[in-house]
């Protein structure tokens, strides 16, 4: 899960900064920003997983199995 995540991210800034440092093809411009776009969808559920109200989800999950 936390591996998943880190890949996402690193993913993401990767190429992020290859776009800032290389040019495109014009010919493959349409296909990088399609992946941009679903890298940044990607981050964000991973940041709304463990941010978010699923974070809080399974705080509640544990808190109720261990009776605290």
């Amino acid at each position: 899960m936390y591996g998943l995540g880190a890949l996402v991210f690193l993913s993401l800034v990767a190429i992020i900064v290859l776009l800032l440092i290389k040019a495109v093809p014009p010919e493959n411009k349409d296909a990088l920003l399609i992946l941009v776009g679903v890298l940044a969808s990607a981050f964000t559920a991973v940041i709304g997983y463990f941010y978010g109200s699923s974070k809080g989800s399974a705080d509640k999950t544990d808190i109720l199995a261990n009776g605290k």
